[in-house]
């Protein structure tokens, strides 16, 4: 359990935008100033501005951590669902959103085995049921240079992995896309891409901050976003974020990363977020908030510097004291 003593660079959620205006979309677009621009960000994917959806949403959610700036206001739905990463649906920003309709998240099974002392299947509801789902507000950072603030829902990994009592010759968790190339159009070119592979330390997917989200804004996952599960760890670059989790591992080998294994250049293992350690091809010194304004504005917003650990040094940075930071990026 994370216990933190308030201080006031710390926002509560019910702060930033309550439940009762953001599960009511209509309300939503008015208090976020979000009529104007919020398709054209979508660019070059949905066709449409999507929706909240009620027969999504999730009840009894037990607040959770949030530790936030006085500007870090939450980025409003539309975007979080039209504009992202998803490999498997294609590369560009749009993509999932326009190509995730096929994709049939339930039911669904996620194995877990390796060093272990209880491997098997679990089904996507027992997955989740023995624990209250918590939300929890985090700055997420993208390698791009882009961030966003979400609102998720979700365990805490650390309490899913007790269940499986992993041994203590386990030093890392390896996880791995579902692999669907009916409905994941990028898929079926064969490449050795896939299944998509992401890994953590032991101590870093323990860390009370990381966690399996199964929604957003109150809501179940879409399809673009990873559903129906997928990790969540907000001191590291977006791409450690693994979607659509089909399989956990134990072992004792460091993972390779699907992008380390066809970038070893640009992207490393660890991926904590560090301005003092720029991407081959981008400064990661500042970053552009997606926020309200949205739209093709979005596109030149003033740009913010980036924070060490995105801003959760405090809660993570021991993990890591010792060790080269621009060695192990």
């Amino acid at each position: 359990m994370l216990v933190r003593h308030k201080r006031r660079s710390d926002v509560a959620s019910h702060e930033i935008t309550p439940h009762s205006v953001y599960l009511n979309r209509r309300k939503f677009i008015q208090a976020s100033g979000l009529l104007a621009g919020s398709l054209l960000f979508a660019g070059r994917g949905a066709k449409a501005a999507v929706a909240l959806d009620d027969s999504k949403k999730i009840a009894n959610l037990t607040p959770g951590y949030s530790k936030l700036g006085a500007d870090d206001a939450l980025t409003p739905f539309e975007h979080i669902a039209t504009y992202n990463n998803f490999l498997e649906f294609g590369t560009g920003k749009g993509d999932a959103s326009k190509n995730a309709g096929a994709f049939k998240p339930l039911p669904w099974t996620v194995k877990v085995d390796g060093l272990c002392a209880k491997p098997g299947e679990i089904g996507f509801e027992d997955l989740i049921k023995p624990h209250a789902l918590e939300e929890r507000i985090y700055r997420m950072r993208c390698v791009e240079a882009w961030s966003m603030v979400i609102p998720w829902v979700g365990v805490p990994l650390a309490d899913i992995i007790k269940r499986f009592e992993p041994l203590g010759s386990a030093k890392y968790v390896r996880f791995e896309t579902v692999v669907r190339p009916a409905e994941m159009p990028r898929q079926r070119r064969n490449t050795s891409d896939f299944p998509y592979v992401e890994g953590l330390r032991l101590d870093e997917a323990m860390n009370p901050l990381t966690i399996l989200a199964v929604g957003l804004y109150g809501q179940s996952l879409l399809g673009q976003n990873g559903a129906p599960v997928r990790l969540v760890v907000p001191w590291k670059y977006g791409f450690k974020g693994v979607k659509s989790i089909a399989r956990i591992s134990f072992t004792d080998i460091e993972p390779k990363n699907t992008w380390q294994v066809m970038n070893p250049r640009e992207f490393g293992f660890y991926a904590n977020v560090n301005p003092g350690v720029d991407h081959p091809r981008w400064t990661q010194a500042n970053e552009r908030r997606i926020d309200a304004n949205g739209g093709l504005k979005a596109m030149f917003a003033k740009r913010r510097p980036t924070q060490m650990f995105n801003g959760y040094a405090e809660d993570v940075g021991q993990m890591y004291a010792g060790m080269d930071l621009q060695k192990n990026f």
